[in-house]
């Protein structure tokens, strides 16, 4: 079961998550990829923790994928 990326706390480096991108938001696409960096500051955020992928995309975390 993936978790929702609402919290902070849930959000890891290296985390492997779907996130949407502000160009997707409309169609709700998804991108999966490695978090490199949280750029959410507050602990909780509702449309999801907003962080870099690895492979440079930005977005907002959706689901948390886990092994």
């Amino acid at each position: 079961m993936a978790k929702s990326g609402t919290q902070r706390k849930d959000v890891e480096v290296g985390a492997e998550v779907e996130i949407v991108e502000k160009h997707n938001q409309r169609s709700g696409e998804l991108t999966s990829g490695f978090v490199e960096k949280l750029l959410t500051k507050s602990s909780v955020h509702p449309h999801g923790i907003k962080v870099r992928l690895e492979t440079g995309e930005v977005g907002r975390v959706k689901n948390i994928l886990e092994d």
